[in-house]
């Protein structure tokens, strides 16, 4: 288990704005995501972890050993801190082949240790056939599973992922995320990923961390990030999210139901929180939530396509007014002709801010 209070401060210069980093969490086994814009502090955090930045105050304890203390000025070197880091370029060491990258990075565990180690890591990454090469004799994804292989030859407490997928064609992609399963599951220990792809949250992450100017915004499971982003800041960063000035036109806690006026007419949600009737707020749909249909009904609004763009599983749809769609290809080819048509804002979609 990882726990960390981490604060860094860069004054503002003459060329540059200044930039505070102040966040605090903890992690169990499992990958934790650090999700956000660039420049919000993630590498930062990874860097603070590892021993290659030093934060100005706080803790740091992995396994309940002391890696940083301010107040007690203790800063464990990287080297003995015994954290696996794989950089966004590799980091290989080109004028070494991939065993020498290997034997470097075991250069502490002893001589039968060490060549055991190095060959099953070899063999586990498919690069036995490889280990004489220099890194620029390699590919890019031969290139990361090498640089993964180093990260792992001491045995880490703790492994870092710096957008090691970036770069990557969708196949290579693949195949890192079928790796990085199979290492959540075989090594039970925290890794943390940072990541601009929401895709990878969903689809590897067991928490995510939102990182917005230095702090910590939300955090959550992928999913219950889905559900409920917490604030229009977040959905922004998460991406996929349509959001909707509204008025409270009535509540019924009876029910567990209220109505809003979004669009200019009414619409049924949810309960709504800590609201009166009146009061204006901001909701939040899912693109791939809303339906395309060709009559009038409650919660259907009628829309006119401004444009649409062609995407693998289906076709986003924008109506305009802030308003985009995730729409099935059948559903778009049977009625992308058809005049007028409606799109239906399922209640359970309508999410308050």
């Amino acid at each position: 288990m990882i726990q960390a209070k981490i604060a860094r401060n860069f004054p503002r210069g003459i060329d540059s704005t200044g930039f505070q980093l102040e966040v605090e969490f903890d992690a169990d086994a499992g990958l934790t995501v650090l999700y956000g814009s660039s420049g919000s502090g993630k590498t930062l955090t990874l860097d603070a972890i590892a021993g290659f930045a030093t934060p100005d105050s706080g803790r740091i304890l992995l396994n309940n050993r002391i890696l940083f203390d301010a107040e007690a000025r203790v800063h464990v070197p990287p080297r003995d801190r015994n954290c696996g880091y794989v950089f966004q370029n590799h980091a290989l060491f080109a004028h070494m082949t991939i065993r020498e990258n290997m034997v470097f990075a075991a250069h502490r565990l002893p001589r039968l240790e060490r060549h055991r180690r190095i060959a099953d890591l070899l063999e586990r990454f498919h690069l036995s056939d490889l280990a004489g090469r220099l890194p620029s004799e390699i590919s890019g994804g031969q290139k990361q599973r090498a640089s993964i292989a180093r990260a792992l030859i001491a045995e880490p407490q703790i492994l870092l992922f710096d957008e090691p997928a970036r770069g990557l064609d969708n196949e290579l992609r693949a195949d890192f995320h079928a790796l990085l399963g199979e290492m959540k599951r075989s090594l039970q220990i925290p890794m943390f990923l940072v990541t601009h792809d929401f895709d990878e949250c969903l689809a590897l992450g067991d928490r995510v961390l939102i990182y917005d100017a230095g702090k910590i915004v939300h955090r959550g499971t992928p999913l219950d990030l889905l559900r409920n982003p917490g604030s229009a800041t977040v959905a922004k960063l998460l991406g996929g999210f349509n959001l909707h000035e509204a008025e409270v036109l009535a509540l019924d806690p009876g029910r567990q139901t209220s109505r809003l006026r979004i669009f200019g007419q009414e619409f049924q949600v949810p309960n709504l929180r800590g609201c009166f009737k009146g009061d204006r707020l901001t909701v939040c749909t899912r693109s791939e939530e809303l339906l395309l249909v060709d009559r009038p009904g409650d919660n259907r609004i009628r829309v006119a396509p401004v444009s649409a763009l062609e995407r693998p599983q289906f076709v986003r749809v924008d109506f305009g007014n802030h308003l985009v769609a995730d729409i099935p290809r059948r559903t778009w080819a049977e009625l992308r002709e058809t005049t007028p048509v409606w799109l239906e804002i399922p209640p359970s979609a309508i999410r308050q801010l």
